[in-house]
């Protein structure tokens, strides 16, 4: 026994005691021996010192670090080498408040307590391990562990009292209804309850009533293991056989027991299920096969047994994937969305999403199920509340995953209250109060200036002013928005919308003249004053809508004069660096001609190279019908395009872009910043620079950016992450073209992207066959478009019979001088 004793204690890493015997009194005179003794020592010495140091670093890591899962496991393992009883137990129970253990952990704590204590309050301690194990993960063996511990060492099962007898009975049902359906490993679990019973049959003094009865409940267990699809099915049914042929004293019957037809019937459809599901067993247990191709059989098998209608199957088939797989949250959200929809009992609901979120702790849609779970389960404010205050300490992808939590946990106060559930925990809507207040403070510095800051105060506001009913505390929540955020034009307008339908026309007025002066991005500032108009027509009187009138106008001309000036120097700009760009030695204007080889800027059209710039006159009625009955926020858009043009091709003039290997991103959220988009391609990796454009004026991002890489292959990797979200927002990505203003022209080209053109239809081959010829071969050819003509190459020199002949017909000019290139103008006033 004490051999034994030994064994297990060296197995579990835990060295015994030795003793000291006369062998080594006797080898102490040895000079030789006593020389070895020493090395030992000293061996020993060096490696506990070695250890020692060890443990300090570990216990040092750990205080910085509690979440570093590696570091506990090597701090227990340390712990168990150096037989450091009372702070490997702490080691443990850290981990375990922290991370769910695995079954082999719990098994090797369990059996580390069995051999260091014995009696009463050592069976209860380890008793409690076995259940807390039980709630982590399925496993039949710690199961089989669990009850063979309580069948040895529990004194009221070895004495077979009824207590006993009826606690393992309980034991085994409950171990039944958690493994017994496990078609690789569930009938150990139906074995050890009939080798149960079968011991407690034997142990019935009196034959009579109640040994009929023990021999029924034996026959009941077989019947219901028959029913289920196990392995090795067929040897239990055998064995059932041999069991009624031992046990029911017949005469008259033969060596062949013939089941009843009913057990015969489940007993052949447990087979064909268990036939059904061979492969899938098969191929989720099958060595050498990779964790993904694993993962995916799982979820072949799940789809199979979902197909099948046995919630029970599907969901210890979850349980088993999960074991597997702990830390995959699509699995576990897979998992949580079935109990939800199918199962429905709020325990296992709840107990699922608790489990769920200690293996997935950074998965915020597994919180704000549980939070939900919680509530369906009429669980205690203070439970809900701890719940809450743990996802917070979890690290999301982004602020809006928190914002979520937040509107989670106050949609939950507020049914509470609304349906009389608070007044057991002694809520107020001082409570939303405060979470709102709390949500503010964690999110407005990093979710400043966004929809879901928005969306917040304005759920906010709705429950002051129609819950709380302080329309005083509803003003102070958008007050309190405005300061960080006022230059967003949706809280101006919805703060002036509550004060409307409230019937506070004077208090949406005052909040009007507040804010129609202010600068707000794109459109915003000539948009606030178109509403402040239309509102007083409809609210106002003849005076307030004059004395309105007579403020926006000047401003609404002030703002029109401030965007032409900006797009004029944008233009300038633009033009300058083509001119420096698009200057070729056959192109260059002699000195001392008297003829101009430019066109001011001023004339010029964005977006147009040099080669394609129209005259002053048809680029202004081009644009004039381009923009004629266009939306506000196309004008904008067309605006903020040709800007961004202008901004990259001034760049490139400089020589610092080349965008030769360049992703083009739009689309951005508002909030994200450099680092935000070189996280999102560190996977392809090969970042060289980021470029985020912002509007000059509010210097705000625009949600457009480049980002070039190092080489093409780099690139075409970015392109392939199209449509992937980042912050929320749904990125749209693609390869950018340097010489994308010399296909066709930029005026054109954006002409056809808003749908606008002034092409006939009998006309559009002809444009189509000038845009593709080479401008290098017509250095004075002109196009027609439409009632315009463009002309193509250096324009400032143009004779007065082409300048009144432009926008005439081939026939109403009768010559062909149009087509002439300014060379061949020049030649023929040399000859008059």
């Amino acid at each position: 026994m004490a051999d034994d004793d030994e064994r297990t204690m060296n197995r579990n890493g835990l060295a015994p005691i030795a003793e000291e015997d006369d062998c080594d009194n006797e080898e102490e005179g040895n000079p030789s021996t006593t020389s070895s003794s020493s090395s030992d020592d000293d061996s020993d010495d060096d490696q506990d010192l070695q250890l020692q140091e060890t443990q300090q670093a570990l216990e040092k890591l750990l205080a910085e670090n509690p979440s570093d899962y590696d570091a506990h496991l090597n701090y227990i393992k340390l712990l168990r080498k150096r037989d450091d009883i009372d702070k490997l137990r702490q080691a443990r129970e850290s981990m375990a408040a922290i991370f769910p253990l695995t079954p082999s952990m719990w098994q090797e704590w369990a059996n580390d307590e069995a051999t260091l204590s014995t009696g009463i309050k050592a069976f209860a301690t380890i008793e409690q391990l076995y259940e807390r194990g039980q709630h982590d993960y399925l496993s039949v063996s710690l199961w089989c562990d669990y009850l063979n511990f309580v069948l040895k060492h529990d004194p009221s099962v070895c004495e077979f009292s009824s207590s006993g007898v009826s606690k393992m009975r309980n034991l085994f049902e409950r171990a039944l209804t958690a493994a017994g359906l496990h078609v690789s490993e569930g009938s150990k679990v139906w074995e050890a309850y009939i080798a149960f019973e079968e011991t407690v049959l034997a142990n019935v003094s009196q034959k009579n009533e109640e040994t009929e009865k023990q021999l029924q409940r034996i026959r009941s267990i077989f019947h219901r293991q028959l029913s289920v699809p196990l392995t090795e099915l067929s040897s239990v049914f055998h064995a059932y056989k041999s069991w009624e042929l031992e046990h029911v004293n017949v005469p008259e019957r033969s060596s062949e027991f013939e089941a009843p037809s009913h057990v015969t019937f489940a007993y052949h459809k447990a087979m064909e299920m268990y036939n059904a599901r061979a492969n899938y067993e098969e191929q989720i247990s099958r060595e050498g096969a990779s964790e993904t191709e694993k993962l995916q059989n799982f979820m072949a098998y799940l789809h199979f047994e979902a197909s099948s209608g046995d919630p029970a199957r599907v969901q210890i088939l979850y349980e088993r994937a999960i074991t597997e797989f702990p830390i995959s949250s699509d699995l576990w959200l897979s998992y949580a969305r079935y109990l939800d929809q199918t199962i429905k009992v709020p325990k296992i609901v709840v107990d699922a999403y608790s489990r769920a979120t200690r293996n997935c702790t950074w998965v915020k849609e597994l919180w704000v199920g549980y939070l939900l779970s919680m509530e369906r389960a009429c669980a205690s404010e203070k439970e809900l509340s701890a719940v809450f205050e743990e996802a917070l300490q979890c690290s999301f992808s982004n602020f809006d995953e928190y914002l979520d939590l937040f509107l989670t946990r106050i949609d939950g106060v507020r049914r509470r209250i609304s349906t009389g559930m608070s007044e057991e925990d002694g809520l107020n809507y001082a409570a939303i109060r405060e979470i709102f207040q709390r949500a503010t403070d964690y999110l407005s510095p990093s979710l400043m200036n966004s929809e879901g800051l928005l969306h917040l105060h304005l759920y906010w506001s709705r429950l002051e002013l129609h819950h709380a009913k302080d329309l005083v505390a509803a003003r102070g929540v958008w007050e309190s928005l405005l300061k960080t955020s006022g230059t967003m034009i949706e809280a101006w307008q919805h703060y002036i919308n509550m004060e409307i339908e409230m019937g506070h026309l004077d208090e949406a007025r005052a909040i009007y003249r507040r804010c129609y002066s202010r600068r707000f991005a794109g459109t915003g500032s000539e948009d606030i004053c178109h509403r402040w108009l239309r509102f007083e027509r409809e609210y106002g009187t003849l005076d307030d809508y004059d004395r309105t009138k007579k403020k926006v106008m000047p401003r609404l001309e002030e703002l029109q004069v401030f965007r032409l000036e900006q797009e004029s120097k944008s233009i300038a700009v633009e033009l300058g660096s083509k001119v420096d760009l698009g200057k070729k030695s056959s192109q260059k204007r002699k000195v001392g001609g008297n003829s101009t080889d430019e066109v001011p800027a001023t004339k010029r059209r964005k977006g147009i190279s040099s080669e394609e710039m129209t005259t002053e006159k048809d680029a202004s009625r081009i644009s004039k019908e381009e923009t004629k009955n266009e939306p506000t926020e196309e004008k904008f858009d067309r605006r903020e395009a040709t800007r961004e043009d202008a901004q990259i091709k001034h760049s490139t003039a400089k020589g610092t872009y080349t965008d030769q290997c360049t992703a083009f991103i739009s689309n951005i959220s508002l909030q994200a910043k450099d680092g935000d988009l070189r996280y999102f391609f560190s996977d392809v990796g090969g970042v060289t620079g980021i470029r985020l454009l912002k509007d000059k004026f509010t210097g705000k991002s625009r949600g457009l950016a480049y980002v070039d890489f190092v080489d093409d292959t780099r690139l075409s990797a970015a392109v392939t992450k199209n449509k992937q979200i980042l912050l929320g927002k749904k990125l749209s990505i693609a390869r950018s073209d340097p010489n994308r203003n010399k296909k066709g022209g930029g005026f054109e080209r954006r002409k056809h992207e808003h749908g606008k053109t002034n092409e006939k239809p009998n006309e559009s081959s002809d444009a189509t066959d000038a845009q593709d010829e080479p401008a290098s071969s017509q250095p004075g050819s002109s196009r027609r478009q439409g009632n315009s003509v463009q002309l193509k190459g250096k324009t400032a020199f143009l004779p007065r019979t082409v300048v009144r002949n432009i926008g005439r017909s081939s026939n109403e000019q009768g010559d062909d001088t149009s087509s002439k290139s300014n060379d061949e103008f020049r030649k023929m006033l040399l000859k008059k």
